[in-house]
């Protein structure tokens, strides 16, 4: 079976988009990582997501109407993976906010109760940031009996919006979920002026593993300078073979920004999981540049 068949090319957004907004006063929720019920003990799906002030919990009995569930601590861009029954929740640490930021690890055996966070991996090479020093975006696979990371390492400033955003993806390996990992030594995704839709930075990416085609496909929001000249984002498709090399499937992303509401500007990180005969992926968009909301939605995609 090849990449030419629109595999995964055709999403549809949720009718009720956005799904969750920010809790309380705050104006930003990003970064969705989700636990189906099949694999949560209470039978719930669970899906963490940051704020400004830290990662917060949500439940669902259907996973589009969901219930603001507490906060889990302090900690952006959560990814949630699962062994023999325990729950490793992955997130960026800022130490300095855009300065600043490094892995950290909680252990949980119910998505409730979660261990205090250790570090576990932080800035190392020049290509993660001379002045900014940022590792974070986490990703997490079981591959051939070792465990590999996936993750975001330095920024870019971008002046339309006031804010960074990663500039690599690198990867790293480890013999145990909880570490050491040993990073490659070079990015395995970085920006390109001549990339219509990776030119300012690589952005942040989500890998699974197709078992019928046996190849990895990556979910990479690539960071670019728009029609208008503006900063964008967009959920691009990418295969690979070993989940190193990457090859983009389809020329055009599978999820732009656009329109006028919330995802006017930006279209940012996920977590895509298989429900049934679909994919169901969640994520985060932002509805203005300098100043903006940001919440969290669903798209669907027939198998």
């Amino acid at each position: 079976m090849s990449d030419t068949d629109d595999y995964l090319r055709h999403w549809t957004d949720h009718p009720d988009n956005p799904l969750i907004e920010p809790p309380g006063l705050e104006i930003l929720l990003g970064d969705p990582a989700v636990v189906l019920p099949a694999d949560a003990p209470d039978g719930r799906w669970h899906l963490f997501a940051n704020t400004m002030l830290g990662i917060h919990h949500f439940t669902s009995a259907n996973g589009t109407r969901w219930i603001h569930s507490g906060k889990v601590g302090p900690g952006w861009r959560a990814f949630v993976f699962k062994e023999d029954g325990r729950f490793y929740m992955f997130s960026e640490q800022f130490t300095i906010p855009q300065i600043r930021s490094h892995i950290e690890l909680r252990e949980s055996d119910d998505l409730w109760d979660w261990s205090e966070p250790v570090r576990l991996v932080e800035p190392s090479l020049p290509w993660e940031g001379r002045f900014n020093h940022n590792t974070g975006n986490p990703c997490v696979l079981k591959v051939d009996g070792r465990y590999r990371l996936y993750f975001s390492a330095g920024v870019v400033f971008l002046r339309d919006l006031g804010f960074c955003e990663p500039r690599h993806i690198g990867v790293a390996h480890a013999d145990r979920v909880t570490g050491p990992y040993v990073k490659e030594s070079e990015p395995i995704i970085s920006p390109s002026d001549d990339d219509p839709y990776l030119n300012r930075g690589a952005g942040a990416i989500k890998v699974i593993f197709d078992e019928g085609r046996g190849l990895f496909y990556g979910f990479n929001n690539g960071i670019y300078r728009g029609s208008e000249g503006r900063t964008s984002s967009a959920i691009l498709l990418l295969s690979s073979p070993d989940g190193l090399v990457w090859e983009r499937v389809y020329p055009d992303p599978i999820i732009s920004p656009g329109g006028e509401g919330w995802k006017k500007a930006l279209v940012y990180q996920l977590d895509v999981k298989r429900v049934g005969d679909e994919m169901w992926l969640y994520y985060n968009a932002r509805s203005g540049w300098r100043f903006g909301i940001e919440r969290i939605g669903l798209a669907t995609c027939s198998l």
